[in-house]
């Protein structure tokens, strides 16, 4: 059974991921501890349960798993930083990270590896009915990023939804960080 993430913000910039079956909870929030006091800079936490109030600060209490941070005075890419623990972290930039798929092409098609080496790739409205799609180096889907149908209503969620195929729920977060990274580049189009 696929993991879908429900969005319940869905602000790129915030928000919580809660699996609809209970299995995971993930959480994009600012990063308040970052070295250089960057201010764009976000982070993934994995939570250990689902946040029942919006100003929810358990996440402050944990170490991320993944570190963003992107331009600090105009938009742009900068570094992901993986955190393997309290003193370890691997930081990789983010143009290097998320690669376009062709030295041509458009900025909203980009691929990269995972932690455990395979390579993915991200497209964005490829695929009818999904706004990001993520495909495997052999073309199968891994995830996708869906947005609420406008004539379907929302009650106190955004509607959105991140659907994690169930054989790469090793990756959610790399596949949450690198999804954040893609709407970003969207966002403000770089």
């Amino acid at each position: 059974m696929p993991f879908t993430f429900e969005d319940r913000t869905g602000d790129l910039h915030s928000s919580d991921f809660d699996d609809i079956y209970d299995r995971m909870f993930l959480r994009i929030t600012p990063y308040p501890h970052t070295a250089s006091g960057n201010k764009n800079t976000l982070a993934v936490y994995v939570m250990g349960c689902r946040s029942t109030r919006r100003k929810d600060t358990r996440h402050l209490e944990r170490h991320p798993s993944v570190v963003l941070e992107f331009g600090e005075t105009r938009p742009g890419l900068g570094t992901i930083r993986f955190i393997q623990s309290s003193s370890s972290s691997i930081s990789i930039p983010m143009h290097t990270y998320l690669r376009k798929t062709t030295f041509f092409g458009g900025s909203l098609s980009r691929k990269f590896k995972t932690c455990d080496g395979r390579e993915f790739k991200w497209q964005h409205k490829s695929i009818d009915g999904h706004e990001w799609t993520c495909l495997s180096g052999e073309g199968y889907m891994v995830a996708h990023y869906d947005l609420r149908p406008s004539c379907m209503a929302a009650y106190g969620v955004s509607g959105n939804t991140l659907t994690i195929h169930e054989a790469y729920s090793n990756l959610c977060v790399d596949i949450l960080a690198s999804l954040t990274i893609m709407r970003y580049i969207a966002e403000h189009q770089l």
